[in-house]
């Protein structure tokens, strides 16, 4: 197949779709590839990198002219859409639970778009899990960030001077992110605490040396990998459990979300202004409305003596390994997708009818 591979127009997007060395995979199993010309430069791939692993480079209108399948990490622009050829397959993290009038635009189109983030959480899945992937990294930047934040270190330290006590990190929400998040505070010397919806999350923190606060008489079930949104009975009960810890952490890291929906609040400027001067939260939620009231998107404020981070898109702060993860992802799902004759179209299959959101003029999934 004639794969085209876009640069992202995104404001603050470094990533790319397809890296050098996952271009010379596809290509060694018969795929011919083309490469937005200067797409790789944000995750520090030349052009020239592409090429020697097979690829041709080219201007995007050239790419939406001849490709068979266009591949990107965000979604098409309605501008983009506009340039897109009847029938033509396009694959990246589309949100379309979030974004349906996008989708119908795209049905108008007769696109047929493929959407990363809608992959199920089931275990043959896990190489294709996109969103898995990108928030591990996440999940580490977000306590980097974090500590360069602060204004004390986050281990033990014995000096001539004195004793250096640990910092105290609260994180909220045991998913990927969070879990690498507990992983990376420990490894630099923090004392960490952690709270989730979903009560079966506690062996997993407790494994990574996290203290696992519950909340007593309530509990969120999950549903495909997520959690379902809390009822404010629950919200009220987590922040009674949490707020403890919460106005003594030196470090707070928020990481709910719920596909298709704002982000919960967990934290509210009432909360904010109780906590320590000199805390800091980093809000992994920021894009979607964020878990922290007074969270900015894409700014660092200080309100009430706190320092809250709301830097959207961390996995692009990482974008020559987010790169590479999302591309390895982005192949593996293609070699569930295609044969070598093209797409297999298995429409009841699992991971099929989960992704493809909209085929043939119609919206499939919404």
């Amino acid at each position: 197949m004639k794969l085209g591979v876009l640069k992202e127009t995104k404001s603050k997007e470094n990533r790319v779709a397809l890296s050098p060395n996952v271009v010379k995979s596809l290509i060694s199993k018969g795929h011919s590839i083309c490469v937005e010309n200067g797409a790789g430069q944000g995750s520090s791939y030349s052009d020239e990198a592409y090429i020697n692993a097979g690829a041709t480079i080219s201007s995007s209108s050239d790419i939406y002219k001849t490709s068979e399948v266009l591949l990107r990490i965000n979604a098409p622009s309605d501008s983009e859409i506009s340039e897109l050829k009847e029938g033509i397959i396009w694959i990246s993290i589309l949100l379309h639970k979030s974004n349906p009038e996008l989708m119908e635009k795209l049905a108008a189109k007769k696109v047929t778009a493929i959407s990363m983030d809608a992959i199920p959480r089931i275990s043959r899945a896990q190489s294709m899990d996109v969103l898995s992937s990108q928030a591990n990294l996440a999940g580490y930047k977000a306590v980097i960030l974090g500590a360069n934040e602060m204004g004390k270190m986050f281990p033990l330290m014995m000096t001539a001077a004195g004793t250096i006590t640990p910092a105290k990190v609260l994180i909220y929400g045991i998913g990927v992110a969070g879990l690498q998040a507990i992983a990376t505070a420990k490894r630099l010397g923090a004392v960490v605490e952690a709270t989730d919806v979903r009560p079966e999350t506690k062996e997993q923190a407790e494994s990574l040396g996290a203290k696992f606060i519950q909340v007593e008489g309530a509990s969120v079930q999950s549903e495909g990998g997520y959690a379902k949104e809390a009822s404010e009975e629950y919200l009220a009960k987590q922040k009674e459990a949490v707020n403890k810890s919460l106005f003594n952490a030196d470090l707070v890291i928020t990481t709910a979300l719920v596909p298709g929906r704002k982000a919960p609040v967990l934290i509210t400027e009432e909360q904010v202004k109780q906590m320590k001067m000199g805390s800091v939260i980093v809000d992994m939620a920021a894009e979607q409305g964020g878990n922290c009231e007074a969270t900015e998107m894409d700014n660092i404020v200080t309100k009430h003596g706190v320092k809250l981070v709301g830097i959207s898109n961390l996995p692009g702060t990482l974008a020559n390994v987010a790169s590479e993860l999302y591309a390895k992802n982005m192949a593996t799902f293609l070699d569930h997708l295609t044969t070598a004759e093209g797409f297999k179209w298995e429409m009841e299959e699992e991971i099929t009818k989960a992704t493809v959101i909209t085929k043939d003029g119609a919206v499939l999934n919404s």
